[in-house]
Parts: C-alpha cells; sequence; structure tokens
C-alpha cells in the first residue's frame, strides 16, 4: 500500500465515468491483489476476504472507475477480474441507464447520499439474463466506495412465481380481481396520456390504424355474468361447475383473441370471482366494437359443454361499457359495468346491454330519492293536494282524493310516481301513508266545519298494501279517525286492483274490519289487473274506480270505440247487482262524461272537472253550482 497522501475530490466535482491509466502520482489503489509481506497482517486479511467473497464486488473512486474486484464479481460478469479495474463501474452494472438511478449513484460517489441500492437485469456473456441487486455505499474514511452485485435471479423468479399465483385464479388460470383491476388502471393511465384529444372517437378500423400506432385513447369493458350457474353447483356439485367455469374461461379467451374485437390493442380476460367474469379491451374503437365482442361471448356459450360425460348449456348477462380514459377512473368504470349488468339480467338474461348515460341518470336520481325519503317525511317537505269525484247525475262534488306531492329541495316538486314505488320497497310508506291518512282525514273534517249546511264530501286515501302487512292499518285508521273527529263513512280507501284481488289472511281481515267501522272500500285502477270476478262477491268492496284506458275511448260519438262502451256498461252494470258504485278516472271531455253517465256510471273524475289542487281550492267547489265545477 503506497503512503502517498490521498487527494479528496471535491463533492461538486463531476465523475468522469472513462478509463484511465495508473500512474505513481494516482491515490492509494486500493487492494491489491496480490500478496504483499509488507502489509499490515489485518489489512492483508481484509484483502484475502475480499478476494474470496462469495459476494461479487468492487472497489470504485469517486470518479466512478473500478479499483479492485474481486473474484466473484469476476465470474458473475464472465471476465477476469483484473480486466475490470479501470473500468466505469456504471457501464458494468448499467448504472446509467435511466435519469433516476444515474443520479441517486452520482449522489454516493460526491459523498451527498449514504447508500444507494437498486436492481437491473444483467446480459452475462453466455447469452442468459440474471437480474442483480447492486448496492453501493461509502468506505469510511477512505474516498471510495464499495459496489456490491447479489445475482437474486432465483429470488425474482420465485416472487415472479408467487405474484402469478396471488394474481390467478387457481379454477380457470385467469388472472384475477386484483390484476384486472391492476390492469385497468394502467390502461386508463396510459390511454388517457397518449390516446387522442378530447371530442375524437375514431369509429373506422382505418382511422384506429392511422391514429398513434394503435392508440385511441379509449377503453371498453364486459362484464358478465352466468344466468342460473347456481343451480349446476347445487344439483351437479363444485366440482362439476368448477370445470364449466374452466370451459367458460377457455371460449372467453379464444373471443377475446380473435381477430376483429381487439385488433392491434391489448386486452384481458379475467374471472372477478364467482361466475363473474370480465373483459378488458384497451384502446377500443368504440361502441360497435364492444358489442360485437359481447354478441359474440353470448353465440360461444350458446354451444353446450360436454365435461366428462356431463353436457351442460349455459348461458350469460353482458354489461358493456366503452368510453375515453381521459376523465375515467377503474371504479367508476366498473360502477357502470355492473350497473348495466344489472340492466341486463332484469331485462330478461341472456343478453347484452350497453351502458346509457340517461338510463343511469335516472337511477342516480332514484338513488338519491330513497337515501332522502325517510328525512323528508321528518323535516315535512310533503303536502296534499286533492281532485275533486263529480256526481255524474247532477254534477256535484261528492267526494275528494288525496294525492300526495313532495316539495323535494333539489328535484322541485314531484308526483306520487315518482316516489311511492320506493317509499313502498324500503318501507317508508308506512309513515308515509300515516301521515298522508291523518292529514287528509284532518283536512276533509276542517270542510265539513267550515261548511255545516253543505252535503259534506268524502276523503279518499291511497292505501300500499304494504301498509296492511307492515302496520296495523286498522288501528291507526281508528286512531285517526277518533283524532281529527271525521266519521268513518267520509273516509274511503283505495288500494289497487293486484293488491285487493290477492287478498287473503293478513290483508282481508283487515279490509273486512274497516267495512265493519263504515270505512269505503275502494279498488283503483280496475280492469288492468286480475280482473277476477269472482272476488268481487266475497272482498267487502263497496266502490270500482275504472282505469282511464277504458274512458279514453270514449272520445265522440264519430270515434268512439264500441267495444270500450260494451265492456264499460257490462261492468257497472255488474257492479251495481252487487252494490258498488262506479267512479271513472281521466274523464277529459264532456263528450266522455255524456256517454259514462248514459250507461250508468256514479262519479267522475278527471280534468274536464280539475286538476289536483290545494285544499283552498276544493272548498270553493263545495256548495257550489254543478256548472261551476270547471277548474282548469
Amino acid at each position: 500500500m503506497s503512503g502517498t497522501p490521498e487527494v479528496p475530490v471535491h463533492p461538486s466535482a463531476e465523475p468522469v465515468l472513462t478509463e484511465r491509466h495508473a500512474s505513481a502520482s494516482d491515490p492509494d489503489p486500493g487492494p491489491d491483489p496480490g500478496p504483499d509481506p509488507g502489509l499490515d497482517p489485518e489489512l492483508r486479511d481484509y484483502r484475502a476476504a475480499f478476494r474470496a467473497a462469495r459476494l461479487a464486488m468492487a472497489v470504485v473512486d469517486r470518479d466512478g472507475l473500478v479499483v479492485a474486484a474481486n473474484d466473484a464479481l469476476g465470474a458473475l460478469l464472465g471476465t477476469d477480474p483484473a480486466a475490470l479495474c479501470e473500468q466505469a463501474a456504471a457501464d458494468l452494472v448499467d448504472l446509467g441507464s435511466d435519469g433516476r438511478t444515474w443520479h441517486a449513484y452520482r449522489e454516493v460517489l460526491r459523498g451527498r447520499r449514504s447508500r444507494f441500492r437498486c436492481t437491473r437485469r444483467l446480459k452475462h456473456p453466455d447469452g442468459r439474463s440474471l437480474w442483480a441487486e447492486v448496492t453501493v455505499s461509502p468506505v469510511p474514511d477512505r474516498p471510495r466506495v464499495l459496489l456490491s452485485v447479489a445475482d437474486v435471479s432465483d429470488r425474482r423468479e420465485l416472487q415472479a412465481r408467487l405474484r402469478h399465483l396471488q394474481m390467478h385464479d387457481p379454477v380457470t388460470r385467469l388472472p384475477n380481481r386484483t390484476l384486472f383491476f391492476e390492469r385497468l388502471t394502467a390502461a386508463l393511465e396510459t390511454a388517457a396520456a397518449e390516446g387522442p384529444a378530447e371530442g375524437t372517437q375514431d369509429r373506422s378500423y382505418e382511422s384506429y390504424q392511422s391514429y398513434g400506432h394503435g392508440r385511441t385513447g379509449r377503453i371498453g369493458i364486459c362484464y358478465l355474468d352466468l344466468d342460473g350457474f347456481k343451480a349446476v353447483n347445487d344439483t351437479l356439485g363444485h366440482r362439476v361447475g368448477d370445470r364449466l367455469l374452466a370451459a367458460v374461461a377457455g371460449r372467453l379467451t379464444q373471443c377475446a383473441d380473435s381477430y376483429g374485437y381487439t385488433r392491434g390493442g391489448a386486452h384481458l380476460v379475467a374471472r372477478l370471482g364467482g361466475d363473474e367474469f370480465a373483459i378488458l379491451v384497451e384502446d377500443s374503437t368504440g361502441t360497435e366494437q364492444l358489442a360485437d365482442l359481447a354478441q359474440s361471448v353470448l353465440t360461444a356459450l350458446q354451444e353446450p359443454f360436454d365435461l366428462s360425460g356431463q353436457r351442460l348449456s349455459v348461458s350469460a348477462s353482458i354489461g358493456v361499457v366503452e368510453r375515453r380514459a381521459h376523465g375515467s377512473s377503474a371504479t367508476c368504470l366498473m360502477q357502470a359495468a355492473d350497473t348495466t349488468l344489472y340492466w341486463a339480467k332484469a331485462d330478461g338474461k341472456a343478453r347484452w346491454t350497453l351502458f346509457d348515460p340517461e338510463r343511469n341518470a335516472h337511477r342516480m336520481t332514484r338513488q338519491a330519492l330513497s337515501s332522502t325519503l325517510r328525512p323528508a317525511v321528518e323535516r315535512g317537505e310533503f303536502a296534499l293536494e286533492y281532485q275533486p269525484l263529480v256526481d255524474l247525475a247532477d254534477g256535484s262534488v261528492r267526494g275528494v282524493e288525496a294525492l300526495v306531492r313532495w316539495h323535494h329541495p333539489q328535484f322541485g316538486v314531484l308526483a306520487p310516481n315518482r316516489f311511492v314505488g320506493i317509499a313502498e320497497e324500503d318501507g317508508t310508506i308506512v309513515e308515509l301513508g300515516r301521515w298522508v291518512l291523518r292529514t287528509a282525514c284532518r283536512q276533509a273534517r276542517q270542510w265539513q266545519q267550515d261548511h255545516p249546511g253543505e252535503r259534506p264530501v268524502f276523503v279518499s286515501v291511497n292505501v300500499a298494501v304494504r301498509q296492511v302487512w307492515d302496520s296495523d292499518l286498522v288501528a291507526d285508521v281508528a286512531g285517526i279517525l277518533s283524532e281529527t273527529g271525521l266519521a268513518p263513512h267520509l273516509l274511503q280507501l283505495e288500494l289497487t286492483e293486484s293488491a285487493v284481488m290477492g287478498s287473503a289472511g293478513r290483508p282481508l281481515q283487515a279490509l273486512q274490519a274497516l267495512s265493519d267501522m263504515g270505512v269505503r272500500i275502494a279498488i283503483d285502477d280496475f280492469g288492468t289487473g286480475y280482473s277476477n270476478l269472482a272476488y268481487l262477491s266475497r272482498l267487502p268492496v263497496s266502490v270500482l274506480k275504472l282505469d282511464g284506458s277504458f274512458v279514453r275511448g270514449f272520445q265522440d260519438e264519430e270515434h268512439a270505440n264500441p267495444a270500450d262502451e260494451l265492456i264499460v256498461e257490462a261492468l257497472v252494470q255488474l257492479a251495481h247487482r252487487l252494490g258498488l258504485t262506479v267512479t271513472a278516472e281521466c274523464v277529459e271531455t264532456s263528450g266522455q262524461a255524456t256517454r259514462l253517465r248514459r250507461i250508468g256510471c256514479d262519479t267522475g273524475q278527471g280534468w274536464l272537472y280539475s286538476r289536483p289542487v290545494p285544499p283552498d281550492g276544493i272548498a270553493a267547489l263545495i256548495g257550489s253550482a254543478p256548472e261551476s265545477v270547471r277548474v282548469r
């Protein structure tokens, strides 16, 4: 070892990665591979350990040149260790191939960073590739750094095998949900960065090929679910079910690989879990391409599967989403695909359905209404309007129907058809129905008190069948009548024909108890449901309300539908023989009113007389001359 003092390198000096020849004025070259009896025994031991170490190592000076290399590094790189001296260490282990690695390496050489580690793929002189973990760290108290290179090819291969097992489904050997979402996220980022500008929608194959070497900036997903797969598992066992899933996976892969669907773009077929699969199409050319793919999948799956003697036929429902990658996220795309798959199932299964923004907006609005419905009842956002029920014989107001309106803070005034179905689904209809019943009875009693000399009008309230099942409707009605002071015969409860005709057990008992109480029961929209006339003799019904579809055929003498008139006349006669009264809905013209009066219909309801109006509008009609019942 030379006794020449070390010449420190200024930290700001750039490393010069060029070959140089050693001279007598050079700093200490570091460990010498040859024996030197004059060396300190401890230093001689260090040199021996350096040469004999199984870990490939090299001592590198602050200029980035190899000062000494051990035998393990020579063997790793397939050369004599002595031949590595004076070579640029960065070139030997590929540290200059990317900017970040090169910058970190230079920081260690300058003494500005204590350690640096990276993994590089190196080429052995015999042609094979190997993965190496390169570590660069300063040598204490010396202007040197120690470069060590560990062959981690076996470890990388094991990691790759473990990752493959982690990212693939063991039954179908397809990528699983984790890998699918990883690939989808990466595809969105790549497509958004390299795809065409906003508004570009290349639909033709020629434009697809001519743009950016196959880049379209668009992405598509076919999300499918096997119809009735649970029955296969339940009847034939999970082993047959797994074979079927594997066979389905094979056909999906064939469809995605076939020419015309992916063209130049990449694709991925994955099993997301259970009997759910997804096909990702990167750089899609438009909805037509995804629709073709979905149809080909349906066609392929329609062919029977022969599974070790078991011949099975299955079908699938597919949700199709295709859009620009820019502005999309993996979560939003899969939500859209899941929604569209639900539509395909709801529309009858064994079909594909394309994502429809308008239909989705309606669904989102429905969800928004569902989430705010119950609090809206508590906040008092509902109000009642009333539509007159007019005696067709003399034109007087006999009663009114209470119609609920939701004054929504975001969507404005909503009619019952926008929210009653939601309320029935989530059970809010019980609380809302109780409020409607109490408010309507209180208002009817108020009209009676305000017009003591006039014949009191009855109020008709719609009741959902769930109110009968999920609450004690009889007790609710009795309590409200007692609370408001309204006589039972001035309350009419309307139930749809499908609800009433299917009544049995508790619902029938409730209807009978209400009728015994004096409350009138009406069948709403009669003629559109079961129309089982035998029920009419057994149910405690007082009124039939004919559906407006019959009345619409009563235009005038010239355009009248004789069949509609014949049916209505027969229904009216039957109802009267059973002691029932008949109300015609949707009366809009005087011609309709005249013809209904002629065949014996008792009351009419519709825009001919009045639209639904607030309570003061009805107050103005009570006791008025018949001809004045015209509120436009």
